[in-house]
């Protein structure tokens, strides 16, 4: 396989049309044409639907521009290690739920990068995102977060995709409300106790080949006429301490965010639902050093928080 035909089609697929892609590498539109032809025969597979609007990916291509990017990227790792007489830069990657046991985890493991060139991405996202930024964007982690029936959506998906992974946690959600709520007072919260208030929720959950709104409402486990969608971590916290009449439900949480915001949290008996989430990464991808740095500090967060 042609490594110059492998560049030639992940920046075909990155534009979206042959005509973009050559404007940007510079490179003859028909030599680029015949270049996609060439790896398209060489590995068997149709990798371009040409179309009106330009070059869509197949489901083999979409595969294909994924591994190819990931290898293109390792090259260039190589590249700069061995041709450098500078130490190879500290790179670390991973897309997670908008949990605080993990925000917690990740605030320790920076204190292991060491000194010198470093690289991190942290970003807080739903679950297509986390698999998506593996796939296209060449993150190194990712970690997804379901109720766990639903576990045959994500296992098929993964398997589907190659994505390797392993289970961190699993529970169940707690009630978060201000130390000044009534309900704060009360040794047992019940669902009909809390259809007064203001339900904060985060907006964006996601399960494989479900409708959006299905999901939606299989995570709406109060009837509340007042609802708050967020689509981050922090603000949740301020809504929650500004506001004795908003709560939420979330894993549990660290004992600093809870003093520090002046909450309670509170297991509720009528939400016995069951939360996993699950590490993944690429089948073929090894664990760096900082990986495993920050999966030792995930479990420790998750022991502290999660007992």
């Amino acid at each position: 396989m042609n490594v110059i035909h492998m560049k030639y089609a992940v920046e075909i697929a990155k534009a979206g049309s042959i005509n973009k892609a050559s404007e940007t590498l510079l490179v003859a539109q028909p030599n680029l044409s015949r270049s996609v032809k060439e790896l398209e025969a060489d590995l068997g597979i149709t990798i371009f639907l040409r179309t009106s609007k330009g070059m869509i990916l197949t489901p083999k291509g979409e595969e294909f521009i994924g591994y190819a990017q990931n290898i293109l990227r390792q090259l260039d790792e190589l590249e700069t290690m061995y041709k450098s007489e500078l130490p190879a830069k500290q790179t670390f990657s991973v897309s997670v739920p908008r949990a605080s046991y993990i925000a917690d985890a990740f605030s320790k493991f920076t204190n292991c990068i060491d000194k010198g060139s470093a690289e991190i991405y942290y970003q807080e996202t739903n679950s297509s995102s986390a698999i998506k930024n593996i796939l296209e964007h060449n993150y190194h982690l990712g970690i997804i977060r379901y109720a766990s029936h639903f576990d045959h959506y994500f296992m098929a998906l993964l398997d589907e995709k190659g994505l390797r992974y392993e289970l961190v946690a699993e529970f169940r959600y707690v009630l978060v409300i201000n130390a000044k709520n009534p309900l704060a007072q009360k040794e047992e919260v019940r669902y009909q106790d809390l259809e007064p208030y203001i339900k904060i929720s985060h907006a964006d959950p996601y399960v494989p080949s479900l409708p959006a709104a299905a999901v939606q409402k299989d995570e709406h486990t109060v009837n509340c006429s007042r609802n708050i969608y967020v689509f981050e971590r922090g603000g949740q916290f301020h809504l929650l301490a500004h506001n004795p009449d908003t709560f939420m439900w979330v894993s549990p949480l660290p004992d600093d965010i809870i003093s520090g915001f002046g909450l309670v949290q509170k297991p509720c008996p009528d939400n016995q639902k069951l939360y996993r989430d699950m590490l993944i990464c690429r089948k073929d991808y090894h664990f760096s050093k900082l990986d495993r740095e920050f999966m030792t500090e995930l479990y420790n967060s998750k022991s502290k928080c999660l007992q």
